[in-house]
This record gives structure tokens, sequence and C-alpha cells, in this order.
């Protein structure tokens, strides 16, 4: 999806506010003493069938929960900036604090559903975003099964909201620089929010960067509502179960 580069003069000018199976490793049985062993010898004794500690799962480690858009006041309100919008409202509602920048993105650390999250906003603009959500995976060493992106979509109706576990990036240019960014990985799981499409001859670069309109707008209160329903069903039932319309 296209995205024209605004200034970088407006670059940082408004920010976020507010406030993986198991394998279990299992010693070998003890070994029988032979009958003419020579004496002195020593043997290695473990205990019969006792394991090892298991690993523990992915789902385990901290997730990496990003919002794709624009930052500046002039892109808050516009459809592209979709995925900002679910990360405010998250984090206005965790009390999570999202104005520290940190490798290119406003991020706030906090916990949701028993498990740690950083909320993230890259502020690279959307053409760029892989380059702070693949240093900050790789700093926090989060796999890309746990780096959950929530973006806009031009192929979904208006407000329309689906969970997918990996995928392309369907001509959308922020999760186009995630996968090159992340070694040309797409097992990373996102959350679509439909944005429609122009109904006339506009550019599409034009189109993503209007606002919603007055009649469009509780809709889409809904569905970012619905994606934090879907980011808090992903930590707490495991992506398979929410992807399949299982909600907390």
């Amino acid at each position: 999806m296209g995205s024209s580069q605004p200034s970088k003069r407006r670059r940082l000018q408004s920010l976020a506010a507010g406030p993986a199976g198991v394998q279990t490793a299992v010693a070998p049985p003890k070994t029988a003493a032979k009958p003419h062993s020579q004496p002195g010898t020593a043997r290695s004794q473990l205990p019969a069938g006792k394991a090892q500690p298991a690993a523990k799962p992915q789902e385990d480690g901290m997730w990496l929960i990003v919002g794709l858009g624009n930052p500046g006041a002039n892109y808050e309100d516009t459809r592209h900036n979709v995925g900002f919008m679910v990360i405010d409202a998250l984090a206005a509602e965790a009390g999570i604090d999202c104005r520290k920048l940190e490798k290119s993105a406003a991020v706030g650390k906090g916990e949701l559903q028993g498990k740690q999250v950083l909320l993230v906003k890259p502020v690279t603009f959307m053409n760029n975003s892989g380059e702070s959500v693949a240093a900050l995976a790789k700093f926090y060493r989060v796999p890309p099964s746990r780096v959950l992106v929530v973006s806009d979509d031009l192929d979904q109706p208006v407000a329309q909201v689906r969970l997918r576990q990996r995928g392309g990036h369907g001509g959308h240019n922020g999760l186009r620089s995630i996968i090159d960014r992340m070694g040309g990985s797409q097992d990373f799981p996102r959350i679509k929010v439909g944005i429609g499409r122009p109904s006339g001859p506009m550019p599409i670069a034009s189109y993503v960067l209007l606002p919603f309109s007055k009649a469009e707008r509780p809709d889409i209160d809904n569905a970012v509502h619905e994606s934090i329903k879907i980011v808090k069903s992903v930590l707490s039932l495991g992506i398979e179960k929410a992807a399949s319309g299982q909600r907390i």
C-alpha cells in the first residue's frame, strides 16, 4: 500500500500518549555394573527415567504489539493510522505510558493478560516501519511469532477486523518493510482493520492519508475496541484459538 513520505520536520510532533513444541530431554537409565568390572573404576550414576526440566514454551516470553502509522498531529485521524489508534486505546486502557523513544519508535512496557508486552508505534513513517520493529525484536529477543502487528487494510470494508497468523504484505508498504527487515519472514501474526477503497479515481497514496468520515467514525471506534479484544485473546488463549474466533 503506497504512502507518501511526509516532511521529517513533523516526524516527532505527536507520539502516543497513554498514562514456542516443548522438548523434554530424558536422561539415559542407570547402567548396571558389569560382573567383572575393574575395581576403582568410577561409574556415572543417573536416576532411571528422570527427565530434565522442559524448556519453556515460546508463548511465555515478551510480546511486541505493534501499531502501524505515520507520526505527527496531521496524520492522527487518517485511515493509514488505524494501527496507531489501536495502540493508543490499548495503552490508555492498560495504563501503559508509550512516550519513551527507543529504536525509532514510541514504546511502552507493561503487562497484559499475564504476559509482558511492549507496545510499539514506529516513528520512521509507514514505509520504513520494519527498521524499528526488527531492531526492537532483535534487542528484546522476540521471535516473529510474538510480534503482533496492527495495520490498515484496503481490501476489507471499513471497520471490518480480521486476525491472520501469517501471510504476505498484500501491497501494504508497512508490512512489506517489516518482512524485509525481519529477513523475509512472514510468520508474524497481524490484525488487519479495513479502511475500504476509494470509490473514484483518487490515488491510493492520497486516500490512505484522508481522515475517516463522521459517519464512519463510530464503526472505526468499534473496530478499535474489537482489535483490543483480539490482542487480549491472542495473549490469553494463543494465536490459533484467537484466529478461530474465540474471545475472552
